[in-house]
């Protein structure tokens, strides 16, 4: 688990050409069909992403992170999955409407997702050098020869030491850490311009976490990438990301600059995220926990899905679904990029 000071300067955001952006999700729905019902796992989520830009996609596990991730990649099982309403513009062009084959230039080429499970994403049986030089065999046509020297000067990027000696290797004899890079390297191999990292850090212990954060942000800013970052653990991403979209049932419930969310959140539930998190002044005591759990998503609850777990719950929270308003000062004044979906995101922010 990370810990951060919360007294500590975030840094300042870096930015993207917002006027331009390389992915805008709109209105995008995301249904299962199951025995027991539908289950509404995305519920209307909208975000962009430009060039050089971090957006963090927070939430706890069942709050629509990946099933959102998977809709872009267009990797989602369908059926029982499906798409019922809802765009996904990358460059302008919505790929719901692409064919297969149009997807499958631009899925690895063009956008490029790093998987959370390393291991279970690498054949085992096969040489990571080989795992990485189909990427360029495959869509580039280049050489055994030619492919294994690109997988090398990848494994090089990527900080692999010995490299050209570790190239025939198995995934097995990888460390947790060496393998995410491993998926960092195969994610990076034709230049995409958007990265979906799906829980990159998951099962690294916390030097490790740093140190593959630390590497995309690099890779990042040498490809002037687009990224998309999603986790459960607000403490990894507060160096990396520029802004923060916070999931909850399906649904974005906050959005905030990453410098702003830590001094000021505007929803009960990234408040209580926020609360949850073990901090340096506060040694010894008990740590916060959000009581309840995240809704079965098969039966949502009416009004804000989080009231049942909600301090500050009343009876408008458990009959009207609050829109995601935009959030100001007391003055009236404009927070730019700032919204919560809480109709009492003014005492929450405020009080």
């Amino acid at each position: 688990m990370t810990i951060i000071d919360k007294n500590a300067d975030v840094p300042a955001p870096r930015t993207g050409d917002a006027a331009t952006p390389l992915l805008e999700v709109r209105d995008l729905h995301v249904e299962f069909h199951t025995r027991d019902g539908v289950a509404k796992a995305v519920n209307g989520v909208n975000y962009t992403v430009s060039a050089g830009e971090t957006l963090a996609v927070l939430g706890e596990s069942g709050s629509g992170k990946s099933v959102t991730a998977q809709a872009i990649m267009g990797i989602l099982d369908m059926p029982p999955g499906k798409i019922p309403h809802g765009e996904i513009l990358f460059q302008g062009r919505d790929m719901l409407k692409m064919s297969n084959e149009e997807r499958r230039k631009i899925r690895g080429r063009k956008i490029a997702m790093i998987f959370q499970d390393a291991l279970s994403s690498l054949n085992p049986v096969l040489t990571v050098g080989y795992q990485l030089g189909e990427m360029f065999r495959v869509h580039q046509g280049l050489s055994k020869k030619e492919a294994k020297a690109k997988a090398i000067e990848m494994m090089d990027r990527v900080r692999i030491p010995a490299a050209r000696e570790r190239v025939n290797d198995y995934p097995h004899q990888f460390s947790g850490g060496m393998r995410q890079r491993i998926m960092i390297a195969m994610a990076l191999a034709l230049e995409p311009e958007l990265i979906i990292a799906d829980e990159p850090t998951t099962a690294l212990d916390v030097t490790v976490q740093a140190q593959v954060m630390d590497l995309l942000a690099d890779l990042q800013r040498e490809y002037n990438m687009g990224l998309i970052l999603i986790t459960h653990d607000l403490g990894v991403v507060a160096d990396v990301a520029d802004k923060i979209a916070v999931m909850y049932a399906g649904r974005i419930v906050e959005t905030a600059p990453v410098h702003e969310i830590y001094k000021r959140p505007a929803h009960p539930y990234t408040k209580g995220l926020l609360e949850s998190i073990p901090r340096l002044d506060q040694k010894g005591q008990e740590l916060y926990a959000i009581k309840g759990l995240p809704p079965n998503l098969l039966r949502i609850p009416t009004g804000c899905a989080f009231n049942p777990r909600c301090e500050m719950a009343q009876d408008i929270c458990r009959t009207e679904v609050p829109t995601l308003h935009r959030v100001t000062e007391q003055d009236g004044s404009e927070l730019p990029g700032r919204g919560s979906a809480c109709h009492f995101w003014k005492e929450t922010i405020h009080g």
